[in-house]
């Protein structure tokens, strides 16, 4: 565990695993979250590979300094990337973190070999519009914290996830500093993700959590040659907590496509 300095904001990574002929992976959590949200595929590839978990700005332990949108989160890895000396990683984000990593996989193809998003929703550009008012106006005002609290409650766990590991989840998402989460919200909810996965000349795989999650908000994105999809059974949105073994599997066969 260590932190490393970006033009005086300093950001918590985790650097694990070890260094083999495989590719490394980037592991990046989600929206009003931290590292060990992604902890059981942290563990899962450690014994074959270099694995690095990042703690995004603005969250976990690293500093709160913004912008925090996913244009910046996305460029911030691209840094970490050529600092810590991962070549080309996979690079696999939950949520929030799905879309930066498309969105570096769009951007930067030369920094990553391929992006996995975990229940990522990916809209098309303006789709969002008449719904994010009304939520950014609850989580903007006097009133965050039971908005923040009611959004994560209603949103984010199955009926079949286990209790307290969802007590402990929530836990993390109700203690988010409010500028963080709405600008980081925002930003998701305004992102072209759908046109990011147009864009992307590297494999990008998604993995819903099923019909009516967060992934399923947007429309089926038909038309991306490069695009790989997947759903677990059984789990929330937290598909890669509560049904670890499923997405475990999908990407041991995914990274055996692309390296």
């Amino acid at each position: 565990m260590a932190f490393i300095e970006r033009d005086g904001v300093n950001l918590f990574y985790e650097d694990g695993g070890k260094d083999s002929d495989q590719a490394p992976l980037l592991l990046v959590h989600g929206w009003s979250c931290f590292h060990g949200h992604l902890a059981p595929q942290a563990a899962h590839f450690a014994s074959q590979r270099r694995v690095v978990s990042v703690d995004l700005r603005g969250h976990g332990q690293s500093d709160a300094v913004g912008p925090f949108t996913i244009e910046q989160f996305a460029d911030d890895l691209a840094w970490l990337s050529a600092e810590l000396g991962l070549a080309r990683p996979v690079a696999i984000g939950h949520s929030m973190g799905g879309n930066v990593v498309v969105q570096l996989a769009a951007t930067r193809p030369d920094i990553v070999r391929a992006a996995v998003a975990l229940d990522s929703p990916f809209y098309e550009a303006g789709a969002m519009a008449p719904v994010a008012g009304p939520l950014l106006e609850g989580l903007n005002g006097p009133n965050f914290q039971a908005s923040l609290d009611a959004m994560i409650a209603a949103s984010m766990f199955g009926p079949h996830d286990d209790p307290a590991v969802t007590a402990e989840i929530a836990a993390v998402m109700s203690s988010a500093k409010q500028q963080v989460a709405v600008d980081a919200i925002a930003s998701t909810m305004s992102w072209a993700g759908a046109d990011a996965i147009r864009a992307c000349t590297v494999p990008v795989l998604t993995i819903s959590a099923g019909p009516g999650g967060v992934a399923n908000m947007g429309a089926p994105i038909t038309d991306c040659p490069h695009l790989f999809t997947a759903q677990t059974v059984g789990a929330g949105h937290f598909n890669q907590v509560f049904a670890a073994d499923q997405v475990n599997a999908m990407l041991d066969k995914f990274l055996s496509i692309v390296g």
